[in-house]
């Protein structure tokens, strides 16, 4: 009688219905998981010595600073995004220089912006540059 292998049981996501890799998931240290480690060892702990209220603070004020600071990187980070934008915006009518593959200077006006991908792109010549390759500008 031949015997199949065992296998792993893989989860399955709650509101797509596709099938989550365990191996594939990603460590990444945010509220809930604080929260689920909070009352996990609240749950866990021995009744005839309870957790001291300090730590229970303690951890709890960590938590608040944690959630605080992931707010402010993202703020942070749609600042400069922003900011990346008003410049690219800022550059149309104006000459501008890059460097092509070749390592010429190419000049130009700036006649077009994009915001598609991460970095915004402006159009030199016809040529779409990204804003962080355009080396000089002419005012």
């Amino acid at each position: 009688m031949p015997v199949e292998a065992v296998t792993a049981p893989s989860s399955t996501s709650l509101y797509t219905g596709t099938t989550v890799d365990p191996a594939a998931r990603t460590q990444v240290m945010d509220g809930e998981m604080f929260l689920r480690l909070l009352v996990t060892q609240l749950t866990n702990q021995d009744p005839s010595s309870p957790m001291d209220t300090n730590a229970m603070i303690s951890q709890t004020t960590q938590l608040a600073m944690m959630e605080q600071l992931t707010v402010l990187s993202d703020t942070g980070t749609e600042a400069f995004a922003l900011s990346m934008r008003q410049a690219a915006t800022a550059l149309i009518g104006k000459t501008a220089s890059y460097q092509d593959a070749e390592g010429a200077t190419v000049t130009g006006v700036v006649t077009k912006v994009s915001f598609d991908g991460v970095v915004p792109q402006v159009t030199i010549g016809g040529k779409d540059i990204a804003l962080d390759a355009v080396s000089t500008i002419d005012a």
